[in-house]
């Protein structure tokens, strides 16, 4: 008889725990990367590095995220792992090579639902029109080609809104290719700015072109306006979008405070609370940034 007790209380034990182990995995915030293939060289646009760095640093945070790659380059084969994330991260090629463009319409459902997203620079190049469209419903800007521009210079990041993405960041200067003069949503509606800086005048010294200069963006940072290279976004409808053209420099990583704007706002958009002094994350050393680079 008391072995039979014995037997159930271990068997009740085991079923408990297993259930308990199940419930404090579906509490985890989940957030899914999804890779672009290569485009550029060696420690450039190192999409899937990149995204590994950031997903390595969420789960060693000690807060409860369950971060996730798609286990190859492009939009994800099997889109159930789409289905239950909280936000998506997309660090692809942008305009006619980026990742959604064939997917326009189910992605468009997922945000929709008020899944959040986060993209990283040349990911915020849509094509004009309907993708256009789609990046401004969902993350309030895009980078658009003959208006924006995308040259390499070094911002002095000074001041930050009163926002939970600014949780924790100190002023900091990167040099990197920050595309700027983005297209927004009118008057700005639900776009709070996190790093903005007006660019010097010789980041427009190349002629006229696509993304290397415009009468708009001339006129604008003649006038002395701010650029904004990194913003948040409050949809109407529910959910949240971020946008961050920095980091065709793989080495950006580095820097604590460029980590730490792109973690908070990954937290963010998934409607985490972003810790007092920002989501932590150890500086990779350079044996770790050279770590995972594309062939």
């Amino acid at each position: 008889m008391n072995l039979r007790i014995v037997l159930i209380a271990v068997l009740f034990t085991g079923l408990f725990s297993g259930a308990c182990s199940d419930l404090a995995a579906a509490e985890k915030t989940k957030v899914v990367f999804i890779s672009g293939t290569p485009s550029h060289g060696r420690m450039h646009h190192e999409h899937r590095a990149g995204n590994m760095i950031l997903a390595k640093a969420l789960n060693d945070s000690g807060l409860k995220i369950e971060a996730e790659l798609v286990p190859h380059y492009g939009y994800p084969k099997d889109t159930s792992i789409l289905q239950d994330a909280d936000t998506v991260v997309i660090f692809c090629t942008g305009h006619r090579g980026h990742v959604l463009n064939p997917h326009l319409d189910e992605f468009d459902a997922l945000m929709k639902k008020g899944t959040g997203v986060v993209m990283i620079h040349w990911a915020t190049e849509a094509e004009k029109g309907e993708p256009g469209q789609k990046f401004l419903d969902w993350m309030g800007g895009f980078c658009d080609l003959d208006w924006s521009v995308n040259p390499h210079w070094a911002p002095n990041f000074t001041t930050f809104p009163d926002h939970p993405i600014s949780n924790g960041v100190k002023p900091f200067k990167v040099n990197d290719e920050w595309y700027y003069h983005m297209r927004f949503v009118d008057n700005m509606k639900g776009v709070t700015p996190i790093l903005s800086d007006l660019p010097p005048l010789e980041t427009l010294k190349r002629q006229d072109g696509v993304r290397s200069g415009n009468p708009a963006v001339r006129k604008a940072v003649e006038s002395g306006r701010k650029q904004h290279v990194a913003w948040a976004y409050e949809r109407p409808q529910g959910g949240r979008g971020f946008g961050f053209t920095g980091a065709h420099n793989h080495s950006s990583w580095q820097d604590d405070n460029f980590r730490k704007v792109m973690l908070n706002a990954i937290l963010w958009t998934a409607n985490v609370e972003v810790p007092k002094e920002g989501c932590p994350s150890p500086q990779p050393n350079d044996e770790q940034i050279q770590t995972n680079l594309d062939q």
